[in-house]
């Protein structure tokens, strides 16, 4: 017969192997450390400026103009440990993700964030007002803390089937230092749930989902892609973030509204993405017109189908004709 203290200490075992069990299966994935680890002593506070640079000087294809004309959505951020990831390329995106990146609401994406926080995976939220040009800025001000040194954010482009901007688990510790200064050059990125392939496409979820991607000049491989420069190496950035690092006084405990921007933007200047003429194949060719005696002609033209834009390659002949041999040619009444 076993002792009453070889029963409680069966019972304590398997209560912590429970334990265990439940925390592993709600503290989400976990990735490799890779020295992300954040040793600093204390907090650090930050001014997060996000900047659009997308512009028809840049992005000239199909770039839009009205109903909607481009702009940025509102941004969200999170600080965060790496118990969280808010996206990730090559991952599938989540409900919130993709009601994020099709139509610009936050609440699921919100209330993911929220779920988190109450297991200290996430550290705090922030979001900023949207920016009614592809070319603006909006900014606010992080505090991060040791524990939740990784910053990941969202910024959906419009109009777009489901393309965004942001960062997946940037670092602003390194060891026991705060990083004092970060900019990041941000690309295009497909959230996989619509397979639209323009600006302004019409809702075509995309089934099976697929993971996030990112978008280049040759990817998707599609003329029709607005994104599709064929002649680019890699795209301009579309935007960027820069973090600066703020001292933080004693008597200061609430941060600075959103949308108060620092004085010392510089405005970026790129080089003019060319584009190229597109037309239509050639149609049909038409009757034989003219004297059967000389042969006659006979015609085929197309259309532009894209104008070229910044010293691009120019349009083509849009009309053809040749001669015609005498069994086809018509004879006029």
């Amino acid at each position: 017969m076993m002792s009453s203290e070889h029963l409680t200490c069966g019972w304590l075992q398997q209560l912590l192997i429970v334990l265990l069990k439940l925390c592993l299966t709600f503290a989400g994935p976990l990735r490799p450390l890779n020295g992300t680890e954040c040793t600093a002593k204390g907090p650090a506070s930050y001014i997060l400026v996000f900047t659009g640079h997308w512009s028809p000087h840049a992005f000239p294809k199909q770039y839009p103009l009205f109903r909607p004309p481009a702009q940025w959505s509102k941004l969200m951020a999170v600080s965060h440990n790496r118990h969280f990831r808010l996206w990730g390329e090559g991952a599938p995106a989540s409900a919130g993700v993709q009601n994020f990146s099709e139509i610009g609401v936050t609440v699921e994406l919100m209330k993911a964030a929220k779920e988190a926080r109450k297991r200290r995976a996430v550290g705090a939220m922030y979001r900023t007002a949207g920016i009614p040009n592809g070319i603006g800025h909006s900014s606010t001000e992080l505090l991060t803390q040791p524990r939740n040194s990784l910053l990941s954010l969202m910024v959906k482009i419009i109009p777009s089937p489901d393309w965004f901007v942001g960062v997946d688990s940037l670092n602003l510790c390194e060891g026991s230092q705060w990083k004092q200064e970060v900019t990041v050059d941000l690309q295009p990125y497909d959230a996989g749930t619509d397979s639209g392939f323009t600006f302004s496409s019409p809702n075509f979820p995309t089934i099976p989902q697929e993971n996030i991607s990112k978008i280049t000049s040759e990817m998707p491989n599609h003329p029709a892609n607005s994104f599709y420069y064929p002649r680019l190496k890699d795209l301009p950035p579309i935007a960027s973030i820069k973090l600066t690092r703020q001292r933080r006084s004693s008597d200061r405990q609430t941060p600075m509204s959103n949308h108060i921007l620092p004085n010392s933007i510089i405005p970026r200047h790129f080089s003019a993405t060319p584009l190229d003429c597109e037309v239509s194949l050639w149609s049909s060719w038409g009757l034989c017109l003219g004297s059967c005696s000389r042969g006659g002609v006979r015609h085929r033209t197309r259309y532009i189908l894209l104008r070229p834009a910044n010293a691009g390659v120019p349009c083509p002949e849009m009309e053809e004709q040749t001669k015609c041999v005498s069994q086809s040619c018509m004879r006029l009444q």
